[in-house]
């Protein structure tokens, strides 16, 4: 058996739409989507996204949240271990950036390919 990350799985097998997707799809695909289903990882994930430079430090997101440093850093860890996240070390910090890869392997999972301009609303919203 192939062994793909959250990222590969989702890659290989996009859009979600099209085609049923195997077990052993769904099982590589659901700890990227379970990562970003918690709230306190998505507004990280938007956070470092909307950061200087695209790229953050702990350092620099523990003042929005209520969290303690230690949460925030297992918070981090997971968003990278699945591949959201890239990571780099200077001296004692960590630094964050958002994967391309990854948002874009998220949004083809669904099929999310959109002319310039076009605007669409979840479907609850409309």
């Amino acid at each position: 058996m192939l062994d793909l990350t959250p990222v590969e799985a989702v890659a290989c097998c996009s859009p979600l739409m099209s085609t049923p997707l195997s077990k052993e799809a769904a099982e590589g695909i659901a700890p990227l989507l379970k990562a970003l289903a918690d709230p306190v990882r998505l507004r990280l994930m938007s956070l470092v996204a909307a950061h200087e430079n695209a790229e953050a430090c702990v350092c620099d997101l523990n003042d929005a949240f209520d969290l303690s440093q230690p949460t925030i850093s297992h918070h981090l860890k997971v968003l990278h271990e699945v591949g959201l996240l890239d990571r780099t070390k200077r001296g004692t910090w960590v630094y964050y950036r958002v994967n391309p890869d990854a948002v874009a392997a998220v949004a083809n999972l669904f099929g999310v390919v959109r002319a310039a301009g076009e605007a669409s609303a979840p479907a609850g919203a409309r």
